[in-house]
């Protein structure tokens, strides 16, 4: 997501990039042709094991989206200078600083082969598990029951391993910025993961209370 330009108050849209023959892009084959889609997400933070399996959950962040979307026009010099900015954006998304640091800007051909779809949102919702297991009173109150069945959450977090080059990769050292780059987000995930994994349930925080 972002907001072009950078400097406007406007609110923050989605791109998203596709080859133009594709079959989402081709809804879009023109700038005055929009339609409604829906963007959906989801990254799972812990898996949760309660005492019993009716209480058993994941910890996880999701959101979806709604809006309309319709491909840039850049036969304009301005739609030209959001598609590069928007090509841009979706590149850092990947690794952050990848774009400055490519054979930029796209050739035409690239730019050709390449359609961006604006997505103006309409409305939104969001979800998040945040805490650990969350069982029963009557099960809790069962001693039997809580010496025998291990309870507890499971972090879940994606890490990015040691990058490897490619056969014709002809530099030697791993840039700093990419090295950073995957240090910081495994450190980000892990410490996001374990922090939810140890958070009480939102009433037992308020009973303590």
């Amino acid at each position: 997501m972002g907001t072009y330009p950078p400097s406007s108050s406007s609110p923050p849209a989605i791109y998203l990039h596709g080859y133009v023959s594709s079959r989402l892009m081709r809804l879009g084959a023109s700038p005055s042709d929009s339609f409604s889609v829906c963007v959906c997400a989801t990254i799972v933070d812990g898996l949760v094991l309660a005492l019993t399996p009716f209480s058993h959950s994941y910890n996880y962040r999701s959101a979806v989206l709604h809006g309309r979307a319709y491909a840039l026009d850049d036969s304009t010099e301005e739609g030209r200078q959001e598609k590069l900015w928007a090509m841009e954006l979706v590149t850092d998304s990947v690794v952050a600083g990848r774009w400055e640091n490519t054979r930029v800007p796209p050739d035409g051909g690239e730019l050709q082969s390449t359609r961006i779809l604006k997505v103006e949102v309409e409305s939104a919702s969001a979800k998040v598990r945040d805490f650990g297991p969350k069982d029963e009173r009557k099960d809790l109150k069962r001693e039997e029951v809580r010496e025998k069945v291990w309870t507890g959450v499971v972090p879940v977090q994606e890490v990015l391993g040691e990058p490897v080059g490619a056969s014709y990769n002809k530099v030697e050292e791993v840039p700093g910025y990419l090295r950073e780059y995957v240090r910081e987000r495994n450190i980000e995930a892990s410490k996001y993961a374990r922090k939810t994994a140890c958070a009480e349930p939102p009433e037992r925080k308020k009973r303590e209370e």
